[in-house]
């Protein structure tokens, strides 16, 4: 038994794990990096502790100080959370052996199911089917790529140790193998300290289910399964549960494997067993494939909750404490359905490049759960995973649920960085997310219509304007015998929109653009066209943001104002995202042709090759490895040949 926690994480994981351990009446104590001192976890918890490190990131791998930390404050257990220390076995190892209760199962099962080859066998060994492919020993490039051809085109580069996406890339013809290969194992190494990899066959109308999984180190129990399809760039963007279309059938046999895969290495606590499905020809118990087995909680475990009315986090404490589970199989039921949506900082215009800043202005829905990290005024800096919240519905069925995520996206509010706001939302729309016909190749397939800004409407413009403007009906900014106008100029993506505002009456506006002349009324405490509300705007400095199924971002310019010189040139080769230089793959004085490597970038666990716009030669590259840089920064120097 122990009455303190320490929380080894940071972000809504941490925030999720503190507010159940109150619940419950456990203390907890906190730990951060510099970075993170004003962040939202470090004010939940009762006690905080700051790591230093190198980098921040290193904050949250220092096993020795975390484990430290929890001795001195007498806490008598340790949440590792998801990501980070989570399924680090020598982590766990070294929390039992310092006397303390790891949360999570025990480091023997996280060392099996850690290393994707040898779960797999143990999986093939328990009777359970597993994708084909490569598992060996032998990693020489030659080797893996003999696989490959083997195995047949399309196939799968993962990371043996990894998990999340990282690691992973898909590889269509044995030209671009060698060098996607490079790839994955350079992104593998830096995520998890190991560059193996293995080989697999990619299933081309590929689904991801997965199934919850709870044990005491005796027996398991499952919790149903989530649908995790709808992907981009094998990162989770939306999940659902139940998956549309399960069959009882197929329920039946994915669930049951799920558990047998839990029981056969003596699981305990809270686990996700992840599977491949073909879903070409809708759901069959005879086509879905072991993945991957996940040693912790998962992100998208609240859609669990929904339907069950399970408190995981509080299941996970009780096993700790080795409490027998709460309830049997029998005892567990659906109902209704759920969906979660991740909101990142990232631009979806700019090939989806993380994003960093401010939030200036944030304003989440009240009829959903939100599992969230950030306030107003929190910086979200580029050194750790783009996640900024979770929106989490749950309706009586499938429709209703979609339908109450789509409202509360809308409402939705996030001002400072870019989101993937939109794209979500227009997700909700999409005909064959709405008929559950989802695989994971879905985004990337729409991905120009699901980004696209939809057209912007006269009252989106007139929104814009008129909170730029502001006029207020409580004095005289109109007047009797001449006419008073004001102009902006308002950029929208490529449009410039020439606007000017007259008001000819202490509570009439008239707004013109593009030759129009629109008339809007001030009557109950509102301004109002064609005698509807306008959409809900807000100003921040030079940028108005107007919220209208969507978020769609204005900039101001003074007609008047002379606009600032650009000291860029075309010779320079500029910084696309804020991040660390991470590799120089040229020197100066060098020719490099078009599309060649220049250098990389990594930020929030994401690495971005900065190419060669043209044939050239490198004059100057202005930053080392190691060195941080802002987006718009000059990486380098080039006179064209």
């Amino acid at each position: 038994m122990f009455n303190k926690v320490l929380i080894a994480n940071r972000g809504e994981i941490a925030c999720r794990i503190a507010e159940t351990a109150k619940k419950i009446g456990l203390r907890t104590v906190a730990v951060f990096s510099e970075v993170d001192t004003e962040s939202k976890h470090v004010s939940l918890c009762d006690e905080a502790f700051v790591i230093e490190s190198s980098t921040p990131l290193e904050s949250y791998l220092s096993q020795d100080k975390i484990i430290d930390i929890a001795k001195k404050t007498n806490a008598g257990a340790i949440h590792p959370g998801y990501g980070f220390l989570s399924e680090n076995s020598e982590f766990a190892q070294k929390v039992e052996e310092a006397g303390l209760v790891f949360i999570g199962p025990d480091f023997q099962a996280i060392e099996i199911m850690g290393q994707k080859d040898a779960a797999k066998k143990a999986m093939s060994q328990a009777g359970i089917s597993t994708i084909p492919g490569y598992h060996g020993d032998n990693q020489t490039d030659n080797k893996l790529m003999e696989e490959a051809a083997s195995i047949g085109y399309p196939v799968l580069i993962k990371a043996v140790a990894g998990g999340g996406g990282k690691g992973m890339r898909l590889v269509k013809n044995q030209r671009d193998f060698l060098t996607l290969l490079s790839s994955a194992r350079t992104e593998a190494e830096k995520a998890f300290g190991n560059n193996r990899v293995l080989i697999e066959k990619y299933i081309s109308s590929p689904r991801h289910i997965e199934v919850q999984i709870f044990g005491d180190g005796q027996s398991a129990i499952h919790l149903f399964e989530r649908d995790c399809s709808l992907q981009r760039r094998h990162q989770k963007v939306l999940e659902e549960c139940p998956a549309p279309g399960m069959t009882a059938k197929m329920r039946k046999a994915m669930c049951r494997a799920a558990v047998t895969a839990a029981e056969t290495i003596g699981y305990k606590g809270a686990g996700t067993v992840e599977f491949i499905v073909d879903g070409s020809d809708g759901l069959k118990e005879d086509r879905f494939w072991f993945m991957e087995m996940n040693t912790r909680l998962q992100v998208e475990h609240p859609i669990t909750e929904e339907i069950t009315g399970i408190d995981l986090v509080a299941w996970q404490f009780d096993v700790a404490m080795g409490r027998p589970l709460e309830k049997k199989q029998k005892d567990i039921s659906m109902q209704g359905h759920s969906f979660e949506a991740r909101i990142y900082a990232e631009d979806p215009n700019n090939q989806f490049l993380p994003d960093t800043g401010k939030i200036i202005h944030l304003n989440f829905p009240l009829n959903v759960r939100v599992d969230t990290g950030i306030r107003t005024g929190d910086i979200v800096s580029p050194f750790f995973d783009p996640m900024l919240a979770k929106i989490v519905s749950h309706g009586k069925d499938r429709s209703s649920a979609l339908s109450n995520l789509k409202k509360a996206l809308k409402e939705t509010e996030i001002v400072g960085v870019k989101t993937n706001l939109n794209l979500l939302y227009n997700l909700t729309q999409n005909s064959d997310v709405k008929m559950g016909m989802v695989q994971t190749g879905l985004i990337e397939e729409n991905i120009e219509k699901l980004t696209s800004q939809n057209s912007i409407s006269n009252k989106a413009i007139i929104a814009a304007a008129l909170s730029y403007f502001a006029p207020r009906v409580d004095h005289f900014s109109y007047s009797h015998w001449i006419k008073i106008s004001h102009k902006i100029k308002l950029f929208v993506g490529d449009k410039i929109i020439e606007i000017e505002l007259s008001q000819p009456d202490v509570n009439k506006v008239q707004i013109s653009f593009d030759g129009e002349a629109f008339n809007l009324v001030f009557s109950k405490n509102h301004w109002s066209f064609e005698g509807n509300p306008l959409p809900k705007s807000k100003k921040f400095d030079d940028e108005i943001i107007v919220f209208n199924g969507g978020q769609i971002l204005f900039k101001v310019q003074n007609p008047y104002e002379v606009p600032k010189e650009t000291k860029f040139e075309t010779s320079d080769i500029l910084s696309p995202m804020p991040g660390m230089v991470s590799k120089i793959y040229i020197e100066n004085g060098c020719k490099v042709l078009k599309g060649q490597r220049i250098l990389s970038l990594e930020a929030m666990k994401m690495e971005y090759e900065v190419i060669a716009p043209n044939d050239c030669y490198i004059k100057t590259v202005n930053f080392e490895v190691g060195d941080f840089v802002q987006s718009g920064t000059k990486l380098c120097d080039f006179s064209e040949v």
